[in-house]
């Protein structure tokens, strides 16, 4: 209300903190005590609390370590699990140390990491890289299920798509944020990760975002994240590429359609955990594709 006794000015309205709501004189001697109040001058608007977030994310880059240390204190204290809870997020979200990169600038990221890790990227592209090779894995594997007959040319194309994925570094660049190539790395100059959505959405609903670089705590759930095929890789892929390899006669395999559907972000997304659907993607390789065109009649048969 007024202050010192003083008269709100003319055309002053006072309204409810939380959300806004315009208080009538009937309405005002019915409120509990301590509610919280604004006093709007003419032409002034309140849209509630809301507003304060605002402020609030606001403070997070001018004031970060001001707002660390308060809300430090205020869970010292805090006996509410669901208030204890977004004070312990807030902080970890804040207390991070993105831009260090080297193992002696940011001793804590690199807990539970063998030595040989120097920087975060390098841990960052084996991270990415162990992902694929684990792909590749399945593929070879995969040729107990081939044809006999259809073996010998099976194993060249595995041996071909092993000798590319070779050649670029079994796509580690996707997690490095330091790499140059932009239309392949998942992940900003700054090492934020976004989720790219379920296979059959375009974007995130939940605008789920991580940032491994940051602490230890988010390079470990990081690792929960998932490289999604959107063809799915056992259902689809790996199967399509074997018949084809069986039933080509004398047309040739057009590998690499296969090696980009397998390993490369033309058909990976990354996604959150619980965003990955694990329910039958229902889709299948593009026929059209499948074989070398232009190519079927170069080898006498």
């Amino acid at each position: 209300g007024a202050r010192g006794g003083q008269v709100p000015l003319a055309g002053s309205r006072l309204c409810l903190y939380e959300d806004g709501t315009e208080l009538t004189e009937s309405y005002f001697r019915a409120l509990p005590p301590q509610t919280e109040l604004v006093l709007l001058g003419p032409g002034d608007s309140w849209p509630g609390c809301t507003s304060d977030i605002e402020r609030f994310l606001a403070a997070f880059s001018s004031q970060r370590d001001a707002v660390v240390e308060a809300a430090r204190q205020l869970l010292s204290g805090e006996r509410a699990p669901k208030r204890q809870k977004l004070l312990a997020d807030l902080i970890h979200n804040l207390s991070e140390n993105i831009l260090a990169e080297e193992r002696g600038d940011d001793e804590k990221w690199f807990e539970g990491l063998e030595s040989r890790f120097k920087n975060k990227s390098s841990y960052m592209r084996y991270s990415c890289e162990s992902r694929i090779r684990s792909y590749m894995k399945e593929v070879s594997s995969f040729i107990t299920n081939v044809h006999p007959t259809a073996r010998e040319t099976y194993k060249g194309i595995i041996d071909l798509m092993a000798e590319k994925l070779k050649s670029v570094k079994y796509n580690g660049c996707y997690f490095d944020r330091r790499e140059k190539e932009e239309e392949a790395r998942l992940c900003t100059p700054e090492g934020w990760f976004s989720c790219q959505g379920p296979f059959d959405r375009d974007e995130c609903p939940s605008k789920h975002s991580i940032n491994p670089y940051s602490n230890r705590e988010s390079r470990i759930l990081f690792s929960t994240w998932n490289l999604d095929h959107i063809i799915e890789k056992k259902r689809a892929v790996v199967p399509e590429l074997a018949e084809a390899v069986k039933t080509r006669g004398g047309r040739e395999v057009n590998w690499e359609y296969f090696y980009r559907l397998l390993f490369t972000v033309e058909n990976l997304k990354l996604v959150h955990i619980a965003c990955h659907k694990k329910t039958n993607h229902n889709l299948s390789c593009d026929k059209a594709k499948i074989y070398r065109k232009g190519k079927q009649n170069h080898k006498i048969s």
